[in-house]
């Protein structure tokens, strides 16, 4: 399974003392202060890899802790500064302070790099109190501690498109059609039990990011299934690809009824997620009597549904050419709302 959550302790180095030291060398009386400065603490950072997937390293480590400075030295030698800690996470962790909630970062982008607990700063030797009235000071400043805190991690993968329907609805073989992705595909039930990345390539050197998760049942928000908590990897999405089984379907399930399910569990998990802008995919259409399937499915959420085959290629470039015009909406443009469920699958 994935790990997209882990709660860590990070704790930044602490200064180093400062030094109390006077010169005592042959031919030099009278030699005055020379204690060194401490050197820094290692301040803790966070930065965002593309080659990091999840937050596996951090889910058996908990506590992750910078190097101190050293202490002042003789001679007006300043310590060594700390070195810092990089926290390498995927791109699209969330990083949140566990004590307030609240959210200190997300890195979406890659290579970005944020300070998430700066080092103590090293105290002043001696050296530094002299003075005309003062020229034999014997004070010198400890080093401050670094800062610590407990912080959770979140991680939300970072696609434009999201897949979702019921298990077995054909959205890894989907995935795998217009990708070179290669999610497990097999005849039973949540074969997918962590969400996959795909890149679709379109001509004219276009592109998108397509996400596949794990299937969604009913009853999904209290812990059915697989639960819905990896719905989160879609919620940075522009569009949801929304695919019914029209051809094998379920026994006691229509294509209606499995629709309505589906946008039950996202409405139940998140309003924001649910009014994104939905494709509404008939899957499976080379099966005899699919298309009819898919004429009653359209009537009865009153919405247009595109029809595919992931088996034949029927109608997958008309698919990924609806969401790439999607995915060019002009900024103005009037955001697509979605059309109510109607009454009768209420």
């Amino acid at each position: 399974m994935i790990v997209d959550q882990a709660e860590i302790y990070v704790r930044a180095g602490k200064g180093g003392d400062g030094c109390v030291s006077f010169r005592r060398e042959k031919y030099i009386p009278k030699g005055g202060p020379d204690g060194g400065d401490g050197g820094n603490g290692g301040s803790v950072y966070a930065v965002a890899r593309n080659q990091v997937e999840t937050l596996l390293d951090f889910s058996g480590r908990h506590h992750w802790i910078a190097k101190n400075g050293q202490p002042g030295m003789g001679k007006k030698c300043s310590g060594q500064h700390g070195e810092a800690l990089d926290l390498e996470l995927p791109v699209g962790t969330l990083i949140y302070d566990r004590e307030s909630g609240v959210l200190i970062k997300d890195l979406n982008k890659a290579d970005e790099r944020i300070c998430i607990a700066r080092g103590g700063i090293g105290g002043h030797g001696n050296v530094f109190f002299a003075s005309a009235t003062h020229q034999s000071p014997r004070e010198a400043e400890p080093g401050t501690p670094g800062e610590e805190r407990w912080l959770r991690l979140e991680l939300k993968l970072i696609a434009d498109v999201g897949v979702v329907g019921l298990p077995n609805a054909g959205k890894s073989t989907l995935l795998s059609r217009l990708s070179r992705a290669h999610p497990k595909i097999a005849d039973y039930p949540f074969t997918t039990l962590k969400p996959q990345l795909g890149i679709v390539e379109l001509p004219d050197d276009r592109r998108f990011v397509m996400a596949d998760i794990p299937g969604l049942i009913q009853g999904a928000h209290s812990g059915a299934g697989l639960g819905d908590a990896f719905l989160r990897h879609i919620e940075r999405t522009t569009i949801i690809v929304h695919l019914v089984d029209v051809g094998s379907g379920h026994d006691d399930l229509r294509p209606e009824a499995a629709y309505k399910t589906i946008r039950d569990e996202l409405c139940k998990y998140s309003a924001e997620l649910a009014s994104k802008r939905e494709i509404v995919v008939a899957s499976k259409t080379d099966v005899t009597g699919a298309d009819m399937a898919a004429d009653e499915l359209g009537q009865a959420i009153g919405k247009e549904v595109l029809r595919i085959s992931a088996v034949t290629g029927k109608g997958l470039r008309e698919l990924t050419e609806t969401i790439w015009k999607h995915l060019e909406r002009e900024p103005d443009d009037p955001p697509v709302m979605p059309t109510p469920t109607p009454p009768h699958l209420r």
